[in-house]
């Protein structure tokens, strides 16, 4: 299990330009299944998660070719139908969180698929009947099998998906991904209303629109999907990933540091720059750019009555629940309180016990919420050791370590760099001073 020991207390300055999205790469790869036509995406970003994904379709048959850093083309023209059937390929889905995102394609072109329980983040409840019903509602049968452990889902013999209207349980943005993927090469019209509106999705749909498929409603929670006998090749731009643009901001703040943040796509960035505003950052746009100037103060707003900020999470444009715990870290450096709901995951706010052993003045009111009391960075925390539990708790506890006055030991950061591509490097280019080992 590989650490950071990471020194603490050092400015940043300089520019860094945010990877491509995690959770948009993980979809447009998987789609790369429906046709047998050459897909050539760029801006992947080369993070463990995309690469494992990667190593999966290559061992379904997909043929893959790496061009230049980020950039690959994948053909999916001979699949290995019997090993997409394997207990082999269903314990290899099984660790890995994204293999979610293959069982639409394959459902969609062949008929059948495995869907076991994924892995990835141990940050609560994740359920999955949001795209077994999507599934089952376009036609198809699931039972459990109990030597796999994983959901089987097939169409009845002489049958193919049928499109239909569709209310979602939650606005779910795989399983979204996931029906739409499915949907694209079903017999008729199918509906998706309560779907999930991200960019990510959005980009996804784009993606499929210029492959062959019919989407109307792209941007709104109302999806059309007219189904096509087969779609076809295509290039697409993974666009920049905003969790490490909320990342880079926040650690701009807790570091008391001027930061440029390069080519962030920012009008797809929602209500990401105003939260942190809310939390005093005074971030400024300059033209594609991100400039996070260095403040002596940052001063958490209040609501117009006086009430306490409440800082939650929503479906887009609400703010993504990725973002929470970078958002909780900053605010214990601002002046003023802050209350962080985080209403999707049970056991994500978790990891605020090594922050309040640092010495930050937070009370978890419940596994939901945190009371954050901020130091206005008249106390610097305390140095530690400790565990990276998941990908976006991982950043949030570097991000501390970095503003801490000593030197901390992060360690199990297998999980960070699942989400963030080189992450030591590129700050230490800012000016951190971050040791892998």
């Amino acid at each position: 299990m590989s650490s950071f020991i990471v020194e603490g207390g050092h400015k940043l300055s300089g520019t860094i330009r945010p990877q491509g999205a995690k959770n948009e790469a993980l979809q447009v790869i998987s789609a790369v299944l429906l046709t047998k036509e050459e897909v050539r995406i760029g801006n992947i970003p080369e993070i463990l998660d995309v690469k494992n994904l990667i190593l999966l379709l290559e061992g379904m048959g997909v043929k893959v070719a790496r061009h230049e850093k980020g950039v690959y083309t994948f053909k999916a023209d001979e699949i290995d139908e019997d090993y997409i059937m394997s207990a082999d390929f269903v314990a290899k889905c099984a660790k890995l969180r994204g293999s979610v995102m293959v069982v639409g394609p394959l459902l969609a072109r062949f008929g059948r698929a495995f869907f076991p329980k994924p892995g990835g983040d141990q940050i609560g409840r994740r359920r999955v009947d949001t795209h077994i019903l999507g599934f089952t509602n376009l036609g198809a049968s699931q039972e459990y099998d109990q030597d796999k452990k994983a959901f089987y889902l097939h169409v009845p013999d002489g049958k193919s998906l049928e499109g239909r209207y569709m209310l979602l349980d939650e606005a779910s943005v795989t399983g979204t991904a996931n029906i739409v993927m499915a949907a694209t090469l079903a017999k008729g019209v199918t509906t998706i209303y309560n779907a999930a509106c991200e960019p990510y999705v959005q980009q996804l749909c784009r993606m499929l629109v210029s492959m062959g498929a019919k989407i109307d409603g792209i941007g709104s929670n109302l999806l059309t999907v007219t189904g096509v006998e087969s779609l076809g090749g295509a290039t697409h731009k993974v666009l920049p990933d905003m969790i490490e643009i909320g990342s880079f901001i926040a650690l701009a703040a807790m570091n008391q540091s001027s930061v440029t943040i390069k080519d962030v796509a920012y009008d797809e960035l929602g209500i990401i720059p105003e939260c942190f505003r809310k939390l005093g950052i005074d971030l400024e746009r300059r033209g594609d750019d991100i400039y996070v100037p260095e403040q002596e103060s940052y001063v958490i707003d209040s609501f117009l009555d006086g009430s306490i900020l409440n800082i939650a999470d929503a479906p887009w444009p609400g703010l993504s629940p990725d973002l929470l715990s970078v958002m909780l870290v900053t605010a214990t450096q601002c002046k003023g309180s802050v209350l962080i709901h985080q209403k999707m995951f049970e056991s994500r706010l978790f990891f605020v016990d090594k922050l309040i052993d640092m010495g930050a003045q937070i009370i978890l009111c419940d596994p939901h919420r945190a009371v954050v009391v901020g130091h206005d960075h008249k106390y610097r925390l305390r140095p530690g050791k400790m565990t990276s539990p998941d990908i976006r708790a991982g950043i949030a506890l570097l991000i501390a370590a970095m503003s801490a006055n000593g030197t901390s030991v992060i360690s199990n950061i297998e999980q960070i760099d699942r989400g963030y591509e080189d992450i030591d490097i590129r700050l230490n280019a800012l000016g951190a001073r971050i040791t892998r080992q």
